[in-house]
């Protein structure tokens, strides 16, 4: 699918009046990791395997406020700026803990930022995140502010036994937005392509959300995240080839890995971002993860497309270039490996004890 076949006019690539880009970055993994084993072993004793090998899970005093803090510090650490020069905050999630008070607040204040801030809680199923960044290019990009601080968190629902409870993780990442020349990744153009698509849903009230079983790939998330990929590409006057990483939301292994082939891309420039296969997907924080993963080995000059997907149904897509601030910004914060690699298995039941999934 192409910008042609969509009837999309090539202006809608959205370009900031000055250049933006990435000044710091930060992810977060919650150490606990319950194997895709231990679920099937409960679930269909044993049988029919898992799409993923482990997925991470949130401890007893984790949500998503403050998984976004600790990943908010590592942001503002790599970028080595004073929080009081941050200008908005915002955090993307599909599970904020309060229905009613916003998370982005408790952050703002948790990280010394400045109380004379915009700050919002952002939805959009799994691209609430990227969401967040589109507008702080925006707001950057326009020249209202210096520095935003964009967020996708997430402590994910699976109902019990549902297809899900495999995958749905926790953890995330956050960007720390500002000027070209202070960045370590220069955005050179985005794009956005959403429909109504109910594939995946949850009403107010109910703890579990509900999914289209086989709907959701299809006309759902790969409709969506090709558009977008090729859109841009097509708008931005570039092909797979030209792009030395690619990273792609991250429901499971397949759906990116086939995504990824559908647009040409190789495997090799798809593996370093791919970590839903031991950390499962962290929902809005996913392909936001995996550009933190990617941007740890990557090196001045290379050239990264990142495309989100939220289910109802969108996705965003953005075209960087790495620049030579990358080198200095690594070291600065721990490595989203350094997460994976911090690990502590637990069985089904205390999962289940972590994450509340005992109801009354």
């Amino acid at each position: 699918m192409t910008a042609n076949d969509l009837n999309i006019n090539p202006s809608y690539v959205m370009h900031p009046d000055r250049k933006v880009g990435i000044v710091g970055y930060g992810a977060y993994i919650p150490r606990y990791r319950l194997p895709g084993t231990e679920v099937a072993r409960v679930w269909t004793n044993g049988l029919g395997g898992s799409p993923i090998t482990e997925k991470a899970v949130a401890g007893l005093d984790e949500d998503v406020t403050t998984m976004s803090i600790e990943a908010a510090r590592n942001a503002i650490a790599r970028a080595n700026i004073d929080p009081q020069l941050i200008r908005a905050v915002w955090v993307g999630s599909e599970s904020h803990p309060y229905a009613v008070k916003p998370t982005s607040t408790i952050v703002a204040e948790s990280i010394g930022a400045s109380a004379n801030i915009q700050a919002a809680d952002w939805e959009f199923a799994c691209k609430a995140g990227t969401e967040a960044v589109q507008a702080s290019i925006g707001m950057i990009g326009s020249g209202m502010v210096a520095y935003t601080l964009s967020i996708g968190m997430d402590t994910a629902q699976g109902r019990p036994g549902d297809a899900l409870e495999y995958t749905a993780a926790s953890g995330g990442a956050a960007f720390l937005l500002g000027p070209a020349e202070e960045s370590c990744a220069v955005y050179q153009g985005s794009y956005s392509f959403v429909t109504d698509t109910p594939d995946f849903w949850r009403r107010s009230g109910e703890h579990y959300p509900s999914h289209g079983d086989r709907f959701t790939g299809e006309p759902a998330y790969f409709a969506h995240v090709t558009a977008a990929a090729q859109s841009l590409m097509d708008m931005m006057g570039t092909k797979a080839s030209d792009y030395t990483y690619a990273v792609f939301h991250q429901p499971n292994v397949k759906f990116p890995s086939r995504a990824a082939e559908m647009l040409g891309f190789t495997d090799e420039q798809i593996r370093p971002g791919l970590l839903a296969g031991v950390v499962g997907n962290v929902y809005s924080g996913s392909c936001m993860l995996g550009l933190t993963a990617t941007l740890d080995v990557a090196k001045a000059g290379d050239h990264i497309l990142m495309v989100s997907y939220g289910s109802g149904a969108g996705s965003d897509a953005f075209d960087l270039t790495v620049t030579e601030h990358i080198e200095t910004v690594k070291n600065r914060a721990p490595a989203t490996q350094d997460y994976i690699k911090r690990r502590t298995v637990i069985d089904y039941a205390t999962y289940c004890r972590y994450r509340g999934k005992l109801k009354d």
